[in-house]
């Protein structure tokens, strides 16, 4: 094979990070792939930075992450990637440090591809480099990412999006996800691919990750309704109409419409939708069951109708799916575990 450089990676690393954080699984993809020498693969390989502030971070008592680069020497790399911003900036809506957008700035500015893992993908977008631009992060976040940042075209379907020279993944293993991706943009699927294998990971996963959220909660159960939605997840298995639901709760269909909307976020249909969806996917993940069998108990008809609706609304089809999610094997049939 012949010898290509990938180019340099500057991995953005956080003030205080814990050694049992998702921050930390997430800012130890990016440096396990871009890292450790491939040789064999293409020679040379990435050339990793770790950027950070001038004190080394914290992981855990007796550890540190001593960071050789600063965030200004961000502007000298080919790909930057932030992994991860503070919780606060996610959970109280704290701003993310203004050195570290300022430096993500010029980064961009000076021509670095931008890359985001989960929670970086607030960095990128106080920065106003995903302004115009669809991105994603964990579906944990994005709806705040988007009600934060109204000018970004935030899909919570995917699991990352390929904008050019903007890149950003969903949380967790999503993140490993791009950085494959990004791999096989630099050297070639053929690298790509046997890296992932190295890894014992797929080199690409179907679907997106609409297949990991969790449909069958709504949001809230008020203005009453408790009594009426739990009597429908009993149900699910029977034709049902909003004239139904709206007996049920001794309102006008048009009253429980509103109300229905109000308590969930979405209409009446959608969430009936949504909860059909998620019976079928606990049906998928905790049984044997034929996809017929599947479809009736949860309302979808036939197995074709489960199988549209799945693409469609999932990203994956039902045997994908139950593929991804294997049942765990029932542990009171294997007797009394040994001392």
């Amino acid at each position: 094979m012949a010898s290509m450089s990938a180019g340099s990676v500057a991995l953005v690393v956080p003030a205080e990070i814990s050694v049992s954080s998702w921050d930390f699984y997430e800012l130890s993809i990016p440096a396990t792939i871009f890292g450790k020498p491939q040789p064999d693969l293409a020679d040379p390989w990435y050339e990793l930075r770790l950027c950070g502030t001038a004190e080394p971070s914290s992981v855990a008592p007796g550890f540190t992450l001593r960071s050789q680069y600063g965030l200004d020497d961000l502007a000298d790399a080919e790909t930057v990637i932030v992994a991860s911003v503070p919780d606060a900036c996610v959970e109280h809506g704290e701003p993310v440090p203004a050195e570290l957008t300022a430096a993500l700035r010029e980064a961009a500015a000076a021509g670095a591809r931008m890359v985001s893992l989960c929670t970086g993908a607030f960095a990128l977008a106080e920065a106003g480099l995903l302004d115009g631009r669809r991105a994603t992060a964990h579906w944990m976040h994005t709806a705040q990412l988007a009600q934060r940042y109204p000018k970004v075209q935030v899909d919570d379907s995917v699991l990352y999006v390929d904008d050019g020279d903007v890149l950003t993944s969903a949380g967790m293993t999503a993140g490993l996800d791009l950085c494959l991706h990004l791999v096989r943009r630099d050297l070639g699927p053929h690298v790509a691919n046997q890296l992932a294998r190295r890894m014992v990971v797929p080199a690409h996963r179907p679907g997106g990750q609409a297949q990991f959220i969790d449909l069958s909660v709504p949001d809230t159960d008020g203005q009453g309704l408790a009594p009426v939605l739990d009597w429908v997840r009993a149900h699910l298995d029977e034709p049902l109409t909003i004239e139904d639901l709206a007996r049920r709760a001794a309102v006008s269909p048009r009253t429980l419409y509103r109300r229905l909307q109000e308590a969930t976020g979405t209409t009446p249909l959608q969430w009936l939708l949504n909860q059909r969806l998620g019976r079928a996917q606990t049906l998928l993940e905790a049984t044997d069951l034929p996809m017929e069998k599947i479809a009736e108990l949860s309302g979808l008809g036939t197995a074709n109708n489960l199988r549209h609706h799945f693409l469609k609304h999932i990203g994956v089809s039902p045997s994908d799916y139950r593929r991804a999610f294997p049942r765990q094997p029932d542990r009171s049939r294997l007797g009394p575990a040994r001392a």
